[in-house]
């Protein structure tokens, strides 16, 4: 019987650091190695993959079709291998972690883990942003937030970890009465707003009149605006409030298209703390269900 191949994490943190970080010298200053020994580790990973895992365009590295399934397994493996040496180096987690979460969806399941950590450890500092997912996704690629939870313009990005799927619903406040002959009075975040969007598509769709009537950055801005009968907007069901109802075909409201929703981080760039907050997040994401899934292979 032959024996099984082993990747070795050492290979795989250099691959990952290549793809991530954009090119075999950026890994190299980053790991501490020269160039031609990061060149050497990935033909090492190639033979023991039997494929070529990057091509060149110009002067951009990227993964090919063997490295793109390759790098999901390598984000897990290594993610797994740090929170089990961050389990015996606990003292390391420390510093300021810059969390990006975006205006236009509720992360309420999510609290729990975050609060969690926090009382956890009390050492490390959590910066919470909230923005556009767009500006999630800018902030993440220049660094200037640790981890981000966004939606996705794209089925594949950069940095993914986790995705899962978010059907938007019409709330309105229970009292709220639509008048067909009038536009539907909408509430929505700014422009650039993913479930702005999905709104305006639908209705558009089956030519229904709108009028945006409240439009502001927060939640709970949104919230009590439906909650006063100013408008409808689309919500997720963590975010329904008591004294709102969901609207459906039945009351003459379109289907809203789904979101794609994923968990992102640069793992070269993390602390122990910030990979010990990724696997809190992610065991709580798979905790939530069969829409919560890792990066498909």
């Amino acid at each position: 019987m032959a024996a099984p191949t082993n990747f070795p994490t050492d290979l795989l943190r250099t691959f990952i650091a290549v793809v991530e970080l954009g090119g075999h010298s950026k890994a190299g200053a980053f790991l501490g190695r020269s160039q031609p020994a990061i060149s050497l580790q990935i033909r090492r990973l190639e033979e023991l993959v039997r494929a070529p895992l990057l091509s060149q365009e110009g002067r951009t590295i990227l993964p090919t079709p063997a490295g793109e399934a390759l790098l999901s397994y390598a984000r897990e493996m290594i993610r797994i291998n740090d929170e089990a040496v961050g389990y015996f180096h606990r003292s390391d987690k420390t510093g300021v972690l810059r969390i990006g979460l975006p205006t236009d969806y509720s992360v309420a399941f999510l609290q729990s883990a975050l609060t969690n950590f926090i009382r956890n450890h009390p050492e490390v500092e959590l910066e919470i942003h909230c923005d556009l997912s767009r500006e999630l996704h800018r902030d993440l690629r220049a660094d200037e937030l640790d981890i981000i939870i966004a939606m996705m313009p794209a089925a594949r990005m950069p940095y993914l970890s986790r995705v899962w799927t978010e059907h938007p619903i019409w709330a309105a406040s229970e009292g709220f009465t639509d008048v067909a002959q009038r536009p539907l009075p909408l509430g929505a975040h700014p422009e650039g707003c993913d479930y702005r969007a999905r709104m305006i598509q639908a209705l558009d769709a089956v030519e229904r009149r709108w009028r945006i009537v409240y439009t502001g950055p927060g939640i709970s801005g949104l919230q009590n605006a439906v909650l006063n009968g100013l408008c409808v907007t689309a919500l997720t069901k963590a975010t329904m409030l008591p004294g709102m109802r969901a609207l459906g075909e039945a009351d003459g409201m379109p289907a809203l298209e789904p979101l794609r929703v994923g968990l992102f981080y640069k793992h070269p760039r993390l602390s122990a703390a910030g990979l010990q907050l990724v696997s809190d997040l992610v065991a709580c994401l798979d905790s939530v269900g069969s829409g919560v899934r890792p990066l498909p292979h």
